[in-house]
C-alpha cells in the first residue's frame, strides 16, 4: 500500500462551525491516523496518515467542509508517514 502523510493548513469560515469534529469523521470514515486542531488567524490545522489514495478522498470531502463552514484554501504539505498515531484525535 502507497502510505503517505499529508499536513494540512485550511482556511476560511472553519472554526466554530464543527470542522474539527468533522475533520475526525472523514478521517475515521477512510481508517486515517492523525491530528486537527484550531491554530491562529481561524485556521484549522491538521495531519493525515494512512494510504495516500483514502487521503486524497478525504482531502475532497473536507473541501466541502460541515455545512456551516467555508473552505478558501487547505495548503497541503505531502511527507513520509511517521507511523506514531494510531487512530485520529482532536487536539484542545
Amino acid at each position: 500500500m502507497n502510505e503517505a502523510s499529508a499536513h494540512l493548513l485550511i482556511s476560511g469560515r472553519v472554526q466554530g462551525v464543527f470542522f474539527r469534529a468533522f475533520t475526525a469523521e472523514t478521517a475515521q470514515k477512510f481508517g486515517l491516523s492523525g491530528w486537527v486542531r484550531n491554530i491562529s488567524r481561524g485556521r484549522v490545522e491538521a495531519l493525515l496518515e494512512g494510504p495516500r489514495a483514502d487521503i486524497e478522498k478525504a482531502l475532497r470531502q473536507l473541501q466541502e467542509g460541515p455545512p456551516a463552514s467555508r473552505v478558501e484554501c487547505i495548503d497541503v504539505q505531502w511527507q513520509e508517514p511517521t507511523g506514531e498515531y494510531d487512530d485520529f484525535i482532536i487536539r484542545y
